[in-house]
């Protein structure tokens, strides 16, 4: 459907032939639409800015300047990476690198000019405005109180529920499985009773991939209770290339069988950290799961570790249908999910874990292209920096 063209529209096109009259009347209008909108995006909480590509700001409202310590003055000069340190290197951009044509979320922690906890998204313009090049709307949501909430009461309610089902089904899963085990070791039993022949040997091996696949069944409940429960990491010093090893090497058969090819590129310095095996193993299980359901056959799982002085950054990106601009904001929400088969879990476990460690999730994705997950997490032996007075 064509854009309806209002009024305004329709004077602007024949702007060369009004009389001077007019041309001021319509300054007029021009100043009073713009004061109407500095209004209403002024009243509004959240920090809305415009940068171009580059990262400059272009412009700001009074919550975004108020939130990033901007001076209205500095609008149109300064660049965004210079207000909020560390985001250029959580977006994944080189220095002088442009931003990419894509739908970002990160959660930061700024400094400057108070303590607080921001959640910011990057939306492109759909469209150049006017000779403008490529700009991008950022906004910016003050989630301090939100964030020390979750800290304080990670019980909630949702939390709750999920653990009251979670429980539930692993009391429900766990008597079948354990009646298969007793089963199991019965056939086998009965088997050795059995003269060696082709067939025996055969169901033999049948009956120890069950067993196998029991005790994975087992595992993976251990595993998904563990995750969800509150509880302190067992903290270790970890190559997580290694852990992510360990990982392929139980869903490497899967992304085979699916026909999805994995590259895995760890730029620099090998990404050690202090983290819990287990729990980060649960971290990446997710992710991988998430992108091979996300792909269709032929797809690809790109994995890219890399680091600053104070950060790892171990990126999950994935060649599927990407996200929609309006589910962005809700993919950490218990329950929420696109799939049809699927329980809404998988992100609000790598959240939470990821939050555990000291670090933060982010989402790169655009529609049609894929999604790129992004972990940050504090080097072992992360440097203090002190603040420039």
């Amino acid at each position: 459907m064509a854009k309806k063209e209002s009024s305004l529209d329709r004077v602007l096109g024949h702007i060369e032939s009004l009389d001077a009259t007019n041309l001021t009347n319509l300054a007029q209008k021009l100043a009073r639409e713009r004061a109407y909108l500095e209004t209403v995006f002024n009243t509004a909480l959240e920090g809305i800015l415009v940068v171009d590509a580059d990262g400059e700001v272009q412009y700001a409202n009074e919550s975004g300047l108020r939130m990033i310590g901007l001076k209205e003055s500095d609008v149109g000069t300064t660049l965004l990476w210079r207000l909020i340190p560390g985001l250029r290197d959580s977006l994944g951009l080189e220095e002088g690198e442009p931003l990419r044509d894509s739908i970002s979320s990160r959660e930061l922690e700024l400094t400057y000019p108070e303590q607080r906890f921001v959640r910011i998204y990057f939306l492109p313009f759909k469209e150049p405005v006017g000779d403008d090049e490529k700009q991008f709307v950022v906004m910016l949501s003050d989630i301090t109180s939100e964030k020390i909430s979750k800290d304080e009461t990670i019980e909630s309610e949702k939390i709750a529920s999920i653990l009251l089902l979670a429980a539930g089904v692993a009391h429900e899963l766990g008597n079948p499985l354990n009646s298969l085990t007793i089963h199991l070791q019965l056939m086998e039993r009965q088997l050795r009773r059995i003269e060696a022949s082709p067939s025996s040997e055969k169901l033999g091996n049948s009956l120890e991939v069950c067993r196998g696949e029991v005790e994975r069944l087992d595992g993976i409940i251990k595993n998904f209770l563990e995750a969800i429960r509150p509880q302190d990491p067992d903290f270790q010093v970890l190559d997580l290339s290694l852990v992510l090893e360990e990982v392929f090497e139980v869903v490497g058969s899967e992304l085979k069988d699916r026909g999805i090819s994995v590259e895995v590129e760890v730029v620099a310095e090998a990404p050690i950290v202090r983290a819990d095996r287990n729990q980060m193993k649960q971290v990446f299980f997710n992710l991988i799961k998430n992108a091979m359901e996300a792909m269709q056959p032929g797809g690809t799982l790109k994995i890219v570790s890399r680091s600053d002085e104070e950060k790892i950054y171990l990126q999950f990106g994935d060649s599927g249908v990407g996200i929609r601009q309006a589910d962005l904001s809700r993919v950490f929400q218990p329950y929420h999910t696109s799939k049809k088969e699927g329980s809404g879990l998988g992100l609000m476990i790598v959240q939470r874990i990821i939050r555990g460690h000291g670090g933060q999730v982010g989402i790169d994705s655009q529609e049609g292209v894929g999604t790129v997950v992004t972990l940050e997490l504090p080097k072992r032996n992360r440097k203090l920096k002190m603040l420039e007075a």
